[in-house]
């Protein structure tokens, strides 16, 4: 089969379309015909040679595709040759065909057609595991999304309004802001020229956000503190901005508030599988009611992976990226 490789670590050239052998799945897993890709900032940071698949798992780049099923592994039920998924990769997916855990598998929802649901899977896990699963964010409450036009910070847009939150946004730009506030955004803040901690306070009569989520570590650690509102919850999910920086505790400590940092590629198998079966249950409803639906930047085709991933790193885009296949 095809599949885009890294022979060395460098820029968006470094992504090669070669011929590798095919996968064949392992009890338990399905071997997938893929659709679609979707592109992340995990795949550019793989490509640069700073983010390695987890141990026994692909090298080939991707965590989230959509297509058929083409074959089961032993002791798979429930899943059947030709049904139209789309699944959650711990590598993999810039490939014809790609095996996944069973459950790591969704259906595609009502409503959405087969290469777009390849926009869901990685954004849908992380926003429902970090805000919801882990930040607990409640009707009423206040969510501050940095990076609220990616593709994560859409879907979080979408899920926070659905159920009943006040959502505040930063983004870099008209364009993007409005684009957030067309999903819903309630609180815009474009971070070149506003203070996003004296914006939100502003906006929420001093009390703060009760949940950031932060794909920028280290330099936004001390202002997303400060914005934090009394037993407020900080997740960072990126580390765009660096790795290290210094933590308050005394403001931690004031305001009975917690720093979380999480991943999602690294987690063992069961806890991805618990967190899928979670969006499935949660999710997928609101996308097949239409309440929910991916919001796709552009399309390119496998061979011209380089393009999606300059197009990634320029930071101009709305929504996701995919790579089309077949």
């Amino acid at each position: 089969m095809q599949a885009i490789t890294i022979p060395e670590p460098g820029g968006p050239d470094a992504l090669v379309l070669s011929d590798v052998e095919t996968p064949a799945p392992e009890a338990g897993e399905v071997l997938v015909r893929v659709a679609a890709a979707g592109v992340n900032r995990a795949d550019t940071m793989q490509r640069q040679g700073h983010y390695p698949p987890p141990p026994g798992e692909s090298e080939v780049p991707g965590l989230e595709v959509s297509g058929t099923v083409e074959a089961l592994g032993d002791g798979v039920d429930g899943w059947a040759v030709g049904d139209e998924v789309c699944a959650l990769l711990a590598g993999g997916g810039y490939a014809e065909l790609v095996r996944v855990p069973a459950g790591q598998l969704l259906p595609v929802p009502s409503g959405v057609s087969l290469a777009d649901a390849a926009a869901l899977p990685e954004v849908a896990c992380t926003v429902w595991s970090n805000v919801f699963l882990t930040a607990n964010l409640q009707p009423g409450e206040t969510l501050l999304v940095h990076g609220g036009s990616s593709g994560i910070g859409t879907m979080a847009i979408q899920l926070a309004k659905a159920v009943g939150a006040t959502v505040a946004v930063t983004a870099g730009s008209a364009e993007k802001l409005e684009a957030c506030r067309a999903l819903g955004a309630d609180i815009l803040v474009n971070y070149r020229d506003e203070d996003f901690v004296e914006r939100v306070r502003a906006a929420t009569g001093g009390r703060g956000a009760d949940v950031v989520l932060d794909n920028m570590g280290a330099k936004y650690l001390g202002r997303n503190v400060d914005v934090l509102a009394p037993n407020g919850r900080l997740v960072v999910i990126g580390l765009q901005g660096g790795r290290v920086g210094q933590l308050d505790l005394g403001a931690l400590l004031v305001k009975r508030a917690a720093v979380i940092a999480t991943s999602l590629r690294a987690r063992p198998r069961d806890e991805k599988a618990a967190i899928v079966a979670a969006v499935r249950e949660h999710v997928w409803p609101l996308v097949a009611d239409g309440v929910v639906r991916p919001i796709i930047h552009s399309r390119h085709p496998l061979a011209e992976a380089a393009a999606a991933h300059r197009e990634m790193e320029e930071s101009g885009h709305i929504g996701k990226i995919l790579l089309t296949i077949g």
